[in-house]
């Protein structure tokens, strides 16, 4: 593969996607032809299992249900978007990718550290992003603009408790505490702007762009 794969991670509200979606418009604006995707979502099939994971209020779903789900829709945006295009040697920038899995079915909610990686692994393949920006806020803050979006449409992880957001914010300071050579943490209780630049001045290391 000879493209170049970012990703995106962090807790509820923290602007995660608002900040692929800049990421994504300034190298665009530079010329950069870029892939921009989400998970779970992408394809057609995970598109479907996104609106049942996240949005179906009527369907109970455990730790593992949950994690099955979105490693199926995992596979098919590999397979039909993510390998193809960085093999065209395009940049490509998920909103998520495995380390979500991880943070909120495992450490979240307790689901088999092991049997997640050893699902991710089956689903992905060897496809892993070269830089993940995980976008770190207490989670007050966290609660905070959770609070703001009361009355939006239901959504299976915004309804948890304290404890779970406080697991999953654990999980995934351990993920990137273990994997310092990928992951950038990024302080998200700051400006927009402010967090827009650090991202896009790591990215331009990243591919050798003038600063």
């Amino acid at each position: 593969m000879t493209g170049v794969f970012i990703s995106f991670e962090g807790g509820e509200g923290l602007g995660k996607s608002l900040q692929a979606a800049r990421l994504v418009e300034s190298l665009k604006a530079r010329g950069r032809e870029v892939v921009h995707t989400r998970e779970p979502g992408g394809t057609a099939a995970g598109e479907h299992i996104r609106d049942l994971v996240l949005h179906a209020r009527e369907a109970p779903l455990s730790a593992e249900a949950q994690a099955l789900l979105f490693s199926a829709a995992r596979a098919e945006l590999v397979r039909e978007v993510i390998g193809p295009a960085l093999a065209a040697g395009r940049l490509v920038v998920a909103d998520r990718f495995f380390d979500s899995t991880l943070a909120y079915q495992g450490y979240g909610h307790g689901a088999d550290l092991d049997g997640l990686r050893a699902m991710t692994r089956f689903a992905v393949g060897d496809v892993i992003p070269q830089r993940t920006f995980l976008i770190d806020a207490p989670v007050d803050v966290v609660l905070a603009r959770l609070g703001a979006r009361a009355g939006s449409r239901w959504d299976r992880f915004h309804g948890t408790d304290r404890a779970f957001y406080e697991r999953v914010r654990d999980g995934y300071l351990r993920l990137a505490a273990a994997d310092p050579a990928r992951f950038v943490v990024v302080k998200g209780d700051r400006s927009e702007d402010a967090i827009a630049a650090d991202i896009l001045r790591e990215v331009d290391a990243l591919l050798g762009a003038p600063a």
